[in-house]
C-alpha cells in the first residue's frame, strides 16, 4: 500500500521509515529540515535495530505528494487546525486516514472536518523523539495497535496493522473506546506530572509519595472509563502500566518536551476533554483536575 506521513518527528518519522525499510511506498511530510533529509536521508537511532534510508520520498508541499490509501498523521494536536489544507491533497475516495495521536475526542473532531473519510485511532505505545534534522532517537517499546472508528472496509485497518508487523513492529487490532482510555491511563498522569514537577518518568516512580500519586491518577482514569462503559479495564491495569514504566529507561514525554522546548502543549484532548467528558457522564477525577489547573497555570505564566 502507498502510506503518507504527515508529522515526521519522533513518531511518525520512525514508524513509516520501518514500513519504508520493509519496502512500502511511503512518503514523508517534512517543514523544517527537508532540504537535510533531501540531501542525507532519514537516520533511525534504535533499540530495536538502527538503519538509515538513503532516499527517503520526502516533500516540503502537500500538494506534490500523492493520493495515498493510508495517511498516517502525527502531528501533535495543537497543530490540527491545519488538518483543513494538509489531508485533502493526499485523501482519496478509499483512503484509511490514521490519527497517531494523544488524547480522547480527537477522531470525533476530525471527523466533524471531514464528514466522509474513513478514520481510525493509532494508540502507539513507544518512547521515541527527534533528535536532530533528519535523526529519530527511538529508546524503547515501539508497538501500536489501531482502533476503528469510522472505515467503511474493515479489512483496509488488518492490512495496515499487517504491513506494521511484517516490518518489525508489533501491531493489532483493538476496540477503539477501550484503545483511547486504555492510553489515558498512561497519558494523563505522566505527561502532566513531570511538566508540573520537572522531572521525568523514573523519578517520579523511584519516590513512594509521587508513585501512589501517580497510581491514584491512575485509578481515577479506570474509574472514568469503567463509568463510561469500558469493561475491559480494572485496576490490575494500573499495576500494569507502573511496571511497564519501571521498566522504560528514563523518559521524558512529549508534553515534557513540549514544555521544554516552549511549544503549546496538548491540554485540550490530553486533560480538558477526558475530564469533562467523565464530568458530564457524573464521573469526577479530582486529583486530574488538580493536574490540568497546574498546566493551565504553567502554560499562561509563559506566554504572560
Amino acid at each position: 500500500m502507498k502510506y503518507a506521513v504527515i508529522g515526521t518527528g519522533g513518531i511518525g518519522g520512525y514508524y513509516g521509515s520501518r514500513l519504508a525499510q520493509n519496502g512500502q511506498d511511503v512518503h514523508f511530510l517534512l517543514h523544517s529540515d527537508y532540504e537535510f533529509v533531501k540531501e542525507h536521508g532519514l537516520q533511525i537511532d534504535s533499540c530495536a535495530g538502527s538503519f538509515h534510508l538513503d532516499r527517503p520520498a520526502v516533500y516540503r508541499d502537500v500538494h506534490d505528494m500523492p493520493k495515498c490509501d493510508v495517511v498516517l498523521v502525527c502531528l501533535k494536536t495543537v497543530n490540527n487546525h491545519l488538518l483543513e489544507s494538509l489531508l485533502p491533497p493526499v485523501v482519496g475516495d478509499d483512503t484509511l486516514v490514521v490519527l497517531i495521536q494523544n488524547g480522547i475526542g480527537v477522531e470525533q473532531d476530525v471527523q466533524e472536518r471531514f464528514p466522509g473519510f474513513q478514520l481510525a485511532a493509532g494508540l502507539a505505545f513507544i518512547c521515541s523523539a527527534k533528535a536532530g534534522p533528519g535523526r529519530i532517537d527511538h529508546q524503547c517499546y515501539g508497538y501500536i495497535n489501531f482502533g476503528d472508528y469510522s472505515c467503511r472496509d474493515p479489512e483496509a485497518l488488518q492490512r495496515v496493522a499487517d504491513d506494521f508487523n511484517a516490518a518489525g513492529v508489533q501491531a493489532g487490532l483493538v476496540e477503539y473506546n477501550e484503545a483511547r482510555w486504555k492510553k489515558a491511563v498512561w497519558n494523563m498522569p505522566f505527561n502532566g506530572m513531570t511538566v508540573a514537577l520537572g522531572t521525568q518518568t523514573d523519578r517520579l516512580l523511584r519516590n513512594p509519595s509521587t508513585r501512589n500519586l501517580i497510581r491514584e491518577q491512575m485509578l481515577e482514569v479506570i474509574g472514568a472509563a469503567r463509568h463510561l462503559g469500558v469493561e475491559r479495564i480494572d485496576e490490575g491495569f494500573a499495576d500494569h502500566m507502573i511496571t511497564t514504566t519501571d521498566a522504560m529507561t528514563p523518559y521524558s514525554p512529549s508534553m515534557k518536551l513540549d514544555f521544554d522546548h516552549h511549544r503549546p502543549m496538548e491540554i485540550d484532548y490530553l486533560y480538558t476533554r477526558p475530564l469533562r467528558i467523565a464530568r458530564e457522564a457524573g464521573f469526577a477525577m479530582p486529583r486530574l483536575e488538580m493536574l490540568e489547573a497546574e498546566l493551565r497555570f504553567l502554560e499562561r505564566s509563559r506566554t504572560a
